[in-house]
């Protein structure tokens, strides 16, 4: 292998994207529940928020 190939980084960029996507993506399958559970309660928030709402007012 030449110098020229050992001290090219260019591919570099493209395997540090994928580790952080793999990692990520065990982060969600490890909390996936929790998360679940996180955005059902935002949402009823939401909707709870809208059903007393009154443009009127």
């Amino acid at each position: 292998m030449s110098k020229k190939h050992r001290l090219d980084e260019s591919g570099m960029g493209t395997v540090e994207i994928i580790l952080i996507i793999v990692v990520l993506i065990t982060l969600v399958i490890i909390f996936r529940n929790q998360i679940i559970d996180f955005v059902n309660s935002i949402f009823e928030n939401i909707t709870g928020t809208a059903e007393t709402f009154d443009p009127a007012k």
